[in-house]
């Protein structure tokens, strides 16, 4: 695993608001520990698009890093995980992608 790749994650059971179902997700964590750590923070891809939130939501369109779909990464709902969820790697994201998914962490984590 290593940071900004996509991965399919069986994120079941969920709980209250959290996001479930068997879901691509993309590794925030760093590298550093992605190699030894027995979990994994990340944050997961719905379909459910909605362009119109800039902050929340990173914006994928079919075909980047190999989804099938449009498609948004949650920012909002970053989670870790055991790594026995991760089920198999499907892609990375490109360095836009990146920088932006970093933008937008700092900006609902207020880093900056």
């Amino acid at each position: 695993m290593k940071q900004f790749e996509l991965w399919i994650a069986d994120l079941n059971p969920r709980i209250g608001t959290e996001t479930g179902k068997i879901r691509p997700v993309v590794i925030i964590q760093t590298d550093l520990l992605n190699k030894t750590h027995p979990s994994t923070i990340v944050c997961p891809l719905t379909t459910n698009v909605q362009p119109e939130s800039e902050i929340l939501r990173v914006h994928l369109t079919k075909g980047t890093a190999n989804v099938k779909a449009d498609c948004d990464i949650m920012i909002d709902q970053i989670r870790a995980i055991d790594n026995s969820r991760l089920l198999h790697r499907i892609g990375q994201v490109d360095e836009v992608i990146e920088n932006k998914i970093k933008e937008n962490i700092k900006i609902i984590l207020d880093l900056e």
